[in-house]
């Protein structure tokens, strides 16, 4: 008998697994693969230890020359590329188990489901625990085209070890822009099929034609408004399937307890509490917000819930990033966004060519940060910025964000210089 079972391992699962153990309960945490999920394994993290290497060798081969450093004759080892990426999650992957294993977490590695409910709570895997987690994760969205089972998903394309000299990309997302950045930057003629108008799915559209832009003079070939209909016909070495995921909630057993599904997720509410008493959801599976750093908040939400701890989940501050390179980072409502939210609001922008960091580490370069304001109280609705290193800004836009700010709350704060962060500071 457990305290808790935690049905899948990735983000929102072992972290709520080591929340959970930390708080004194007794935990048994299944997964059907890896822990860490798809995120650390297939990835979040193999992906951008593939990107670094990428923009190294971006570098290396005439990019540094601009800055006083030259490089003859640079190769890139992808096959060394990759083992040192297959490196990095085993560290990563290695050190989650270790702390589960200190918090004496029981981990099962195999797949299990929901078998039903007894008197003392949930049978899951043979296992009884008086609280469930679920923490399914996604699968790929697989489109109904000819020939998509001759197609890579993120799995399989991060395992490559040659590089292929075309490469189709079936959607231009998160994913699929992170991938397109990745080969195009290695040698590979890469083509990006969007069915929307715009690459980057709810990006600001300026910013996502500045993107689109960018990499076109890199070589890379968008076709917008384009719906595939047979991969084969893309005539390229691989092709890429990257249009989305869904939540993974088939064969899990939530039928047997009557769970609420809406649009194939989990339903949850601000708790992260499903229909069904001492049942929650965090991550992917629910649908909310397909993020690892999400589901960590998810997690600790769950946990504190579980606990009775008062705390609530909010999506107004989530972060992301696109790691192409530029980066890309968003936050909050965009002004398409909240003028449809029916918010008198307003947008400021301005080129990180004012930052004197950004000019000094990105000769050539542009960028652009965008500021989005509530004009009935001032407040801070959205921050996007185009340019590196946008990821390791967007964190103080994501607090103001969350604060609740106002511009003038926001004036008080004192950025380093010279940073490109002070870019925001530059809007006020």
């Amino acid at each position: 008998m457990f305290d808790l079972i935690v049905l899948g391992g990735g983000p929102g699962g072992y972290k709520a697994a080591e929340n959970a153990a930390k708080a004194g309960l007794s935990v048994c945490l299944f997964e059907k693969r890896a822990v860490g999920g798809v995120c650390l394994n297939e990835g979040c993290i193999p992906s951008k230890a593939l990107l670094y290497s990428a923009k190294l060798y971006d570098y290396a081969k005439g990019g540094a020359e601009k800055y006083g450093v030259t490089s003859e004759n640079a190769i890139l080892d992808y096959k060394a590329a990759v083992e040192r990426k297959d490196k990095v999650v085993k560290t990563l992957v290695g050190g989650i188990e270790a702390t589960l294993k200190s918090l004496k977490v029981t981990v099962i590695r195999e797949e299990a489901a929901i078998e039903g409910k007894t008197s003392d709570g949930f049978k899951v895997g043979g296992q009884i625990g008086r609280n469930l987690i679920i923490a399914t994760g996604s699968e790929t969205i697989i489109p109904s085209i000819k020939n998509a089972e001759t197609c890579l998903t993120n799995r399989e394309i991060l395992s490559l070890t040659e590089i292929p000299e075309t490469l189709a990309v079936i959607g231009g997302g998160v994913i699929g822009l992170e991938m397109v950045s990745l080969f195009n930057s290695i040698g590979s003629k890469v083509t990006v099929y969007e069915a929307l108008d715009k690459i980057g799915g709810p990006l600001d559209r300026e910013i996502s034609i500045m993107l689109q832009k960018i990499y076109e003079k890199k070589g890379v070939t968008f076709y917008l408004g384009a719906a595939v209909k047979d991969a084969a016909e893309l005539g390229a070495e691989k092709t890429l399937l990257s249009v989305g995921r869904k939540a993974s909630t088939k064969n899990i057993g939530l039928e047997t307890l009557n769970v609420y599904l809406e649009r194939g997720a989990v339903v949850t509410d601000a708790q992260m509490r499903t229909n069904v008493p001492n049942i929650y959801a965090v991550g992917d599976v629910n649908g909310k917000s397909m993020l690892a750093h999400t589901a960590y908040r998810e997690a600790d939400v769950a946990v504190n819930a579980i606990l009775g701890k008062r705390d609530e989940m909010r999506y107004d501050a989530i972060p992301s990033v696109i790691y192409t390179n530029p980066e890309v980072a968003s936050c909050g409502e965009t002004l398409e966004t909240a003028v449809e939210k029916g918010y008198k609001a307003v947008e400021k922008k301005i080129s990180l060519k004012y930052s004197g960091r950004f000019v000094a580490e990105n000769d050539g370069g542009d960028g652009i940060c965008k500021l989005v304001v509530n004009n009935s109280d001032n407040r801070v609705m959205g921050i996007h910025i185009l340019g590196n290193p946008a990821s390791e800004i967007i964190s103080a836009a994501a607090v103001a964000i969350e604060r609740k700010m106002t511009v003038e709350q926001l004036k008080t704060v004192v950025f380093p210089h010279p940073s490109v962060g002070e870019i925001i500071a530059a809007l006020l």
